[in-house]
């Protein structure tokens, strides 16, 4: 590869990021006065926040659901395909189901939303579609809208999953605050790692 070539892919590499930066940057623009229902109604569960979201979503939706707990909210992910075949099985009233999923049009997420609203369970889409059959079923809207030119081709889920990842990651903060969850409460269920260890004073911070 000629230095020419070098230069010219490190460039475009940077141009990537300042376009993903970018677009994390504007939700500071989209946020409202939504989100404090949504941490509220996240913080007042009884239950469990079950998390799902299908292809990049699911990813996200993992991520979300493993941070909420490091966070002190009971969370777990529930695969929407699975759902269908007897895991809807673990939604249960004073459950908060937690979907993430960009257009809301998604057929196995709306059944999967279909049921565990039947069960007795709250909904809260995190969507970019206030309008899609999943938003309109749903007790509450998140909406969270990347722009389009982050994304190849607008399509493949690069910079808006940093996006919907960055969304994700206020409401963790904010849950963690609003709380009141604590160094030594975390320490009890991350005993594990380089992180139990720096807790634990094994290693320094």
């Amino acid at each position: 590869m000629t230095e020419q070539k070098k230069s010219i892919l490190v460039q475009q590499a940077c141009e990537v990021i300042e376009r993903e930066a970018a677009a994390v940057r504007a939700l500071i623009d989209q946020f409202d006065d939504s989100i404090s229902a949504v941490v509220e109604t996240l913080a007042s569960c009884q239950g469990h926040v079950l998390v799902t979201g299908a292809g990049t979503s699911r990813t996200i939706a993992e991520r979300f659901a493993h941070l909420l707990s490091c966070c002190g909210v009971p969370a777990l992910f529930i695969h929407s395909a699975d759902s269908l075949h007897g895991g809807a099985g673990a939604v249960k009233p004073g459950d908060v189901v937690y979907i993430i999923s960009k257009g809301g049009h998604s057929s196995e997420i709306n059944q999967f939303a279909r049921i565990a609203k039947d069960r007795g369970a709250k909904l809260i889409a995190h969507t970019e579609n206030p309008a899609s059959p999943l938003a309109e079923m749903s007790d509450q809207v998140f909406c969270v809208v990347a722009p389009r030119e982050v994304d190849p081709y607008g399509m493949i889920a690069t910079g808006s999953s940093l996006v919907n990842g960055a969304a994700c990651d206020a409401l963790c903060v904010l849950l963690l605050q609003q709380r009141g969850y604590t160094r030594e409460e975390f320490a009890k269920t991350h005993p594990g790692g380089a992180v139990g260890k720096k807790i634990s004073g094994e290693i320094p911070i």
